[in-house]
């Protein structure tokens, strides 16, 4: 009886999730993805030689789980802080072009916008 009850509990919270607004606060980053092909390994330290043949960024940390949520059909706002730079603008144009509010994302000027390779 009790997992049923969870059950329709669960199902009822998920019904519900496009009518809630979500905030997000956290590290906004952007994930960078370097694809290519390796084809030795370097003679000066355990490392892969890659020749690149494309790159691409998606949208990292509470950035990412902002996208998700609006993915979801979730309502969501996301604050936090990138750089007054390249990357910072890219991530600002990926949520604008997602329709999901920028208000909250502030870009300060002399701090780089976080990048993961």
């Amino acid at each position: 009886m009790k997992q049923l009850t969870a059950k329709k509990s669960l199902l009822n919270i998920i019904d519900r999730f496009p009518t809630a607004r979500i905030l997000v606060i956290g590290d906004i980053m952007l994930d960078h993805f370097i694809w290519g092909k390796v084809n030795r390994i370097s003679p000066e330290a355990p490392v892969p030689v890659v020749t690149v043949a494309s790159e691409s960024f998606r949208l990292g940390g509470s950035a990412n789980v902002a996208h998700n949520i609006h993915a979801l059909g979730g309502s969501v706002n996301v604050s936090g802080v990138v750089g007054n730079d390249g990357m910072g603008k890219k991530i600002a144009a990926a949520f604008r072009d997602l329709n999901i509010d920028v208000k909250g994302v502030f870009a300060l000027k002399g701090r780089p916008t976080i990048v993961k390779t």
